[in-house]
């Protein structure tokens, strides 16, 4: 099966990434920092992602990519104003 790049799709790749990794919502929330519902929403696109830098080398570990590629994926996407 072929994978999609980084980048596509922010609330479906994150949420990807996060099934691939087989962990929960919760279990991500956990590991990062945030709470679950936070991650239900960045998934769902209602709240955007704001991470310290710790958290975004936290969650790259987790999802299994590297800082760099988790930074593009949320700068890949335009923010509403």
């Amino acid at each position: 099966m072929k994978q999609q790049p980084l980048g596509q799709d922010f609330e479906s790749e994150l949420k990807r990434l996060r099934e691939r990794a087989r962990l929960s919502q919760s279990a991500v929330a956990k590991l990062v920092g945030v709470t679950g519902k936070t991650v239900s929403n960045w998934e769902r696109g209602v709240t955007p992602v704001n991470l310290s830098g710790s958290q975004v080398k936290d969650l790259s570990s987790v999802l299994g990519v590297t800082p760099e590629e988790l930074t593009n994926l949320f700068l890949s996407f335009p923010v509403d104003d």
